[in-house]
């Protein structure tokens, strides 16, 4: 029998007790990617032996099987607490509702239930040195061999996380000879196959979270199609409107909290000054604001409907938020931003926030994007000129 509510919040707040990081300590812990990534297999993992990872999903792929109402209690009870959520955002709130919908029952049986155990990282192969914004302009092929499966050629970039994933879905196009949205098709691609080269992209932060991938006449086999061949365009769209709802469902995003700003200013009495003062205010206010309209867009979600482009809302909530957030916190630490004590464990957080948070005003798409959805799809504003749909791929690269 389905546990009541109340019991569920209950077990929900054991396992915080005993497992759960306070979010006001997170900034003592590494920042780098390696370090973090350890950290969440063990806490996803450990969720799973507690019987709360896939609170939503179905029971046949190790979920719980409840209803949104029962996620909703385990996002509030979580709430001021560190849940390492950013290394499986792409494989729990993006790949895996793919699979959900549109994958195989092997598909499903084979890859969910290591993902929601840790077992394995996923990653998002997408993006392309040509083909960012305007992602159906990919040009990575997949070519039938004489086996039934497929030989992959091209080259990703941004991908996040790649150098510590064992699985990707990737896009490829299939069929040059078809309009530019289509001819593309969605695979399960195994990051350690022969032929995959994983190369790290140094950010300004230092760390090295996103990757180039270069793809050498890669095989996947014909159980590797996501959905069907030729229309990946669709399995694309899903998958981007699952990354704008996670990344909209973690609105900080940036290891620079609201919490952790309110701390140091505690710490250094910044608390009498008013102009701190309404600054936090005015975070915090921006921070309910983005949580509540992400419970909203996340609701939509996990009862079937489709939020469409609201949930661009709350991505740029998200991302703009961080900013407001990294800003607030270079004035609470003054000059200790920019020469800090190498013995102090925080030492350098603020900087190093001040420079990942322009990162989320460009992941799961940038802000410019968001506002053409935003305006074509809310508003109503007049489309930009889409013609080159029905123009075949081969001929519009001939252009």
């Amino acid at each position: 029998m389905t546990e009541t509510l109340a019991d569920f919040r209950r077990r929900v707040a054991d396992f915080l007790a005993h497992h759960g990081c306070p979010a006001g300590a997170a900034p003592s812990r590494s920042r780098r990617p390696a370090d973090h990534v350890a950290a969440a297999r063990v806490h996803q993992r450990a969720l799973a032996d507690a019987g709360l990872a896939g609170i939503t999903w179905p029971v046949e792929v190790g979920g719980l099987g409840l209803g949104p109402e029962y996620r909703q209690a385990f996002a509030e009870e979580s709430a001021g607490f560190e849940t390492f959520s950013a290394v499986f955002t792409i494989g729990l709130g993006m790949c895996g509702p793919v699979l959900l919908a549109l994958g195989t029952a092997d598909q499903r049986s084979r890859y969910l239930p290591p993902l929601l155990r840790a077992d394995e990282v996923w990653c998002q192969l997408f993006s392309e040195p040509g083909a960012g914004s305007d992602l159906a302009g990919l040009t990575t092929t997949a070519v039938p061999d004489d086996d039934g499966g497929w030989r992959i050629r091209g080259q990703k970039v941004w991908t996040t996380y790649a150098h510590h994933s064992d699985r990707a879905l990737l896009l490829a196009r299939t069929d040059p000879g078809k309009a530019k949205h289509r001819g593309i098709t969605m695979f399960v691609l195994d990051m350690t196959a022969p032929g995959v080269t994983v190369r790290p992209l140094r950010q300004a932060t230092g760390d090295a979270e996103f990757n180039e991938v270069f793809l050498d006449d890669v095989r996947v086999g014909p159980d590797d199609v996501v959905g069907a061949v030729d229309e990946g365009w669709r399995a694309a769209t899903l998958m981007l409107m699952n990354e704008r709802v996670a990344l909209a469902d973690n609105p900080i995003g940036s290891p620079v909290t609201l919490d952790a700003v309110v701390a140091l200013a505690n710490r250094t009495g910044r608390t009498t000054d008013p102009v701190v003062r309404k600054a936090v205010a005015d975070a915090y206010v921006a921070q309910q604001q983005a949580e509540l309209f992400a419970r909203r867009i996340a609701g939509e979600v996990r009862v079937g409907r489709d939020p469409g482009a609201l949930a661009s809302i709350g991505k740029l909530a998200a991302g703009r938020l961080a900013t407001q957030v990294s800003a607030l916190a270079l004035e609470v630490a003054g000059p200790d931003a920019v020469a800090w004590d190498p013995a102090d464990p925080d030492g350098g957080l603020w900087a190093y926030g001040e420079l990942y948070a322009p990162s989320l005003s460009i992941a799961g798409g940038t802000e410019q994007i968001q506002r053409t959805v935003l305006g074509e799809r809310v508003l109503g504003l007049p489309r930009e000129p889409q013609a080159d749909r029905d123009v075949p791929f081969r001929e519009l690269r001939r252009g």
